[in-house]
């Protein structure tokens, strides 16, 4: 560990907030193309369209083919992987991001040159893994500062949802970019990145001479055996179980019901009106992870109940239409965004209150598998959702 936390500086902060920006960037950018991935990759083949499952029905819903679920799997199961082994392994800081930003490069040109869904999808398991890398390390790495860089990093996070929502909503929808050129754009995304974590965070120093951060192992607080990190997982359960509960049922929402609630005959296509919802409920993050530090929450759980509502909502909505205009459905969505954004900062937040110092980096990696593991189990819902309420009649 350093020799004594470092201090929260401005400058401390912004590095912080850039870090979070760009670490989930890449993933909202994802989950935003979603709809336009599957669209134009499935194209090719003439299934795209709900009558290719089932072509009797005389009040068809527009449905792809294939769920935006399957683009969630992609964009998680990966990462999902990274962060169960991630912690108990040394935190050696520079390769881990090194690792980090050359996934996320990679991710976007893969997805850019995409021509079949299954490299598409490849595309986004990469952005995956650079995704849950990061997060995991990153997250570990904060102990070595004060508390507040938490509230930093988790604004940065919700910046990523709303910023990378809006700017793939404005480049292909104002700007009339392709989503291809639009994914060689995000490249400056890693380069900052990389900016920000070598050249403008002040690093906790070793000894008092070398101003970089270590990749000696020793260098974290993480000296436990295995056993006792195992050992210690029950008592992080009271963290981890609200909080993958939240994110199990914002991202069925999200990825399982948010294409099929749309609205016929207005000024925004099907498309637009998907790209915007995720721009809503990104807002909706963003507000919601940056003011942990005004309106801490400890009882995660009722965050919990909550978004469970949500789900009747939008289930009853998908299947009866009962809205009658879009307004109420961004309202919604932007609720449902404050209460996946209010649990993930008040979570980490609560663990660097209440979890002993020698526990908390393992705790914070290990907590960053809960929301991971929601998020999978709900696109693995999302799919056969999806495509069951496709033959139901509109």
């Amino acid at each position: 560990m350093a020799d004594v936390e470092v201090k929260s500086s401005i400058l401390t902060l912004v590095s912080f907030w850039i870090l979070g920006l760009c670490n989930n960037f890449g993933y909202v950018v994802m989950l935003s193309s979603a709809h336009d991935i599957l669209k134009s990759n499935s194209a090719t083949s003439g299934n795209n369209e709900t009558a290719s499952l089932n072509p009797t029905l005389e009040y068809k819903r527009e449905c792809n083919h294939l769920s935006t679920g399957v683009i969630l799997l992609a964009d998680i199961i990966p990462g999902l992987l990274i962060k169960t082994f991630s912690p108990f392994f040394a935190l050696y800081i520079n390769r881990r991001l090194s690792l980090c930003i050359s996934l996320t490069i990679a991710s976007f040109i893969t997805v850019a040159r995409a021509n079949t869904e299954l490299v598409a999808a490849a595309g986004v398991a990469l952005t995956s893994m650079a995704s849950g890398l990061g997060e995991s390390t990153l997250l570990s790495y904060m102990i070595n500062y004060e508390r507040s860089v938490i509230t930093s990093w988790s604004s940065g996070t919700g910046a990523a949802g709303i910023l990378g929502a809006l700017t793939y909503a404005g480049l292909t929808g104002v700007f009339h970019l392709s989503p291809s050129m639009t994914m060689y754009l995000m490249l400056s995304v890693p380069f900052l990145m990389a900016v920000s974590f070598w050249v403008l965070l002040e690093h906790p120093k070793k000894d008092q001479i070398s101003p970089m951060p270590s990749d000696c192992p020793d260098f974290s607080t993480n000296s436990q055996s295995l056993s006792n990190k195992i050992s210690y997982i029950p008592s992080l359960l009271k963290f981890m179980i609200p909080l993958g509960l939240v994110y199990f049922f914002e991202y069925l929402i999200n990825q399982g019901l948010f294409e099929l609630v749309y609205f016929e005959k207005i000024w925004l296509t099907h498309s637009e009106q998907y790209r915007w919802y995720q721009v809503i409920y990104q807002l909706g993050v963003f507000i919601s992870r940056t003011s942990v530090n005004i309106f801490p929450i400890e009882k995660i759980w009722i965050l919990t109940i909550l978004q469970g509502l949500n789900v009747v909502y939008f289930l009853i909505e998908t299947l009866y239409s009962f809205t009658p205009n879009i307004y109420i459905i961004f309202a919604m969505i932007g609720f449902e965004g404050l209460l996946g954004g209010g649990a993930y900062a008040n979570s980490y937040h609560n663990i660097m209150k209440k979890v002993p110092k020698e526990r908390q980096e393992f705790s914070m990696a290990m907590t960053s598998l809960s929301d991971s593991i929601g998020i999978t189990l709900s696109g693995l819902l999302a799919i056969p959702l999806h495509n069951r309420i496709c033959y139901i009649p509109k």
